[in-house]
Parts: C-alpha cells; structure tokens; sequence
C-alpha cells in the first residue's frame, strides 16, 4: 500500500516512473512514431504536404530525435532542456527560414496528440499510464520551448546581421561610388537583402544623434517612416545621424524639397540643425544626395536662426563660404545663369541694388532709369530665381551667387549688358 501510494506520488511529481522494459518498448515504437506523427502533420496542415521531399525528411529526422529525446528524459529529467533542444539543432538550416514559429509549435502540438495516444497503451500499469501521459504534456511543453528558444536566437542573430548590412549600405551612399562604379552593385544587392526597393527616390537627412539613441528610438523612427508610407535606413556616424529616406509613393501626401514633409523623424535627432538633402532619383545616386546634406551640415552653424528641418540648399550661401565648389556651381547655376540668359540687364540691376545696401532710389539713380523699372527688374529676378531681393535671408543668397560668379567666370556678370 505504501509503495503504490509512493509510486503514484513520483508519477504525480513527475520523477521516472516507467520500468526498463517500458522505455525499451518505447525506444523500439520511435520509427513508428515519427511515421504516425509525418501522417498527422499532412492530414492537419495542409501546407506541410506541400514541402519539398527533403524538408519533410527533415521533420521526420527531427521529429525521430524528438521521441529518442523523450525515452531518455523519462529516465533523466533533469537534461530536459539540453534534450529537447537537441532536437532542433540538427535541423537543416533552410528548414527553420521555411518553417515559421507558429508552423512550428502547429507541428509539435500534433506529434504531442499522437504520443498521447500512441504512448499510454504502451505502459505496463496504471501508474506508468500516469507517468507517460504527464511526460507527454511536459515534455511537449519543453518542446516547444526550445523551439521558440532556437527562433529566438536565429531572429536575434538575423537582426544583429540587418543592422551591419544597414551601416554599411548608409556608409556607402556617404562614401560615394568608387571610381570603376564597383561600389553601386554591393549597395544596391545589400539594401534590396534589407527590403529596399533601389529604384525608388531617395533623399538623405543629416543631424546630430540624440544623447539616448538607443535601438526603441529607431525602431520609433522606423515605424513613423512606415506609417507614412516610407522605407528609412539609419546609420549613426560617431556625431552623426544619418537617415535614408524614401520619397513617399505618388498621391498618398506632399512631398517637399525643403524636407518640412519627414515630420516627426525630426525628433529622432538631437540638438543641433538637421539637413535634408535634395532628392535622388534612385538608391545609387543617393551619394549626392548625401554630399550635400553632410556640407550643409558642416556649415549650418553660419546660420544660428536656420528653420529644422532645413533643406541643403538654402544653406547655400553658407556652403559657399565654406569652399564647397558644388555649392559655387549650383548657386551660379540655379541664380546667375537664368538671369544672364533673360538678359535685360536683369544681373546688373541686381548687383547694383544689393551692393547699394538695398535702397532701390539710389539703384535706380546709378542706373539712370525710372524707380519703377527697378522694380520691375527685381520682380523678375524673384520670378526667375525663386528669390526675392526684399527679404533679407534671399538677398544673402542673391549677393552670394553674383560673387560666387564673379570668381567662378573671372569676370563681372551682366556688367556688360
């Protein structure tokens, strides 16, 4: 009476119950088993039967381990976790990418079913019965613990793996493309592994780090992107935070070249300007992009009152200042050039009104014209150029480009006109 009520008590404790000759006839049903569980999985989920014919072998192998792991965990609780995990490291890797989480514990749930009705018949008496049926369900449970163990790694590793191919596509587009082109093909293959579509516009915006940029930050910053429609990939440079920024897809909102459409991603950064480069057509142009975000960057502190966002080419003159020969160009190209070609002695006009300290009576005196002609011209120059000569950030940029003209032609524009 009291080894039976003691024998219970272990089957109740989950300590070895089960006789030797129990766990033999156990060890001798594994192939049966495995079979009986492959039958299962095809009559209940119908995608395992559309596996390849070497992943279902996979299962089977795994699923052989998984009853060879049992009859020794019956005698041996304690090496449970270091059993059951077993299991799952001799699967072909390609089997757990095709397998999700949620396919898998589907799995283990039915080869628990199936020793649950296979198994019991098989103990020598009632405490056996016990026995077995609570090893089934522990066991089953420590299944599918290691399997969410092993998915929980390989997704950590996964993610540790995307984020160096981020920081290497991000330090790509800042480097710029190597003189043969190589470079373009890696980046465009690492960013399309991150889910990047290479052929969409692209622009780049460049800031400070925020003191606590930590991994819930980004993720915040990825999800804003995401809900408007966006794909950003993030590199942080020592003092840099550098976003790539896809254009949001045609009609779902504004897009802007001034960048005041990125919205909250701005609170991602940290104290400091925040530049958004102009856009590119496409992933592997994105350097220019970049380019001119970095040089607006290094140059935004010539301008304390700067809007943040701020676009890159409203630091132009700034830029300039800094002996950035692309900003030379683009300001003779975006300012001088258009007014020289409508001619009218529109640049002349210009240079006179603004190195006069902007009192248009006086330009139109050394001109030798009516006021109203002045006005005129300056109301044409704002037409062609985007920039009015009565505000004072855009006369900055005008008087900027006629002196960045002045040393880029060797000459004095529209002077002769």
């Amino acid at each position: 009476m009291a080894r039976g009520g003691a024998s219970t008590e272990a089957a109740r404790s989950g300590s070895a119950a089960v006789s030797p000759a129990t766990l033999r006839k156990l060890e001798l049903a594994a192939g049966d088993l495995a079979l009986a569980c492959l039958v299962a999985m095809e009559e209940h989920q119908p995608w395992f039967a559309r596996l390849p014919a070497e992943q279902r072998s996979a299962v089977l192998l795994v699923t052989q381990t998984g009853v060879a792991n049992f009859v020794a965990w019956l005698g041996e609780r304690g090496q449970s976790i270091r059993l059951t995990a077993e299991a799952f490291r001799i699967a072909p890797r390609d089997l757990a990418r095709r397998l999700s989480l949620r396919q898998t514990v589907d799995l283990v749930r039915i080869a628990t079913d199936v020793f649950e009705r296979h198994l019991p018949p098989l103990a020598a008496d009632e405490d056996e019965r016990h026995a077995l049926v609570e090893g089934v369900l522990r066991f089953g449970r420590d299944i599918a613990f290691a399997a969410a163990t092993v998915y929980a790694g390989a997704a950590e590793t996964r993610g540790a793996w995307d984020a160096r191919l981020e920081a290497l596509v991000v330090d790509a587009v800042v480097r710029g493309p190597d003189a043969d082109g190589g470079a373009d093909d890696a980046l465009v293959s690492r960013a399309s592994t991150l889910g990047w579509d290479p052929d969409v516009a692209v622009r780049v915006v460049a800031g400070s780090p925020a003191p606590d940029t930590a991994a819930e930050r980004l993720g915040e910053l990825r999800r804003q992107a995401a809900r408007a429609g966006r794909s950003v990939l993030v590199g942080v440079q020592g003092s840099r935070l550098i976003l790539l920024l896809s254009e949001p897809p045609a009609g779902s909102g504004p897009g802007s070249d001034t960048g005041e459409d990125i919205g909250g991603l701005v609170d991602a950064f940290g104290a400091g300007a925040v530049v958004v480069g102009p856009v590119a057509g496409e992933l592997a142009t994105a350097h220019c992009s970049a380019r001119d975000a970095l040089s607006a960057l290094r140059a935004a502190p010539g301008w304390p009152d700067a809007p943040r966002p701020v676009a890159a080419d409203d630091l132009l003159p700034e830029r300039a200042l800094r002996g950035d020969t692309a900003a030379h160009r683009r300001l003779v190209e975006s300012i001088v050039i258009p007014l020289e070609t409508a001619g009218g002695e529109l640049l002349h006009t210009l240079a006179t009104y603004l190195e006069g300290g902007g009192a248009l009576e006086a330009c139109a005196r050394t001109l030798f014209v009516h006021p109203n002609t002045v006005r005129y011209r300056l109301r044409r120059i704002c037409d062609l150029t985007g920039r009015s000569p009565f505000d004072p950030r855009d006369a900055l940029v005008l008087r900027t480009a006629v002196i960045a003209a002045r040393l880029t032609l060797g000459r004095d524009p529209g002077a002769s006109a």
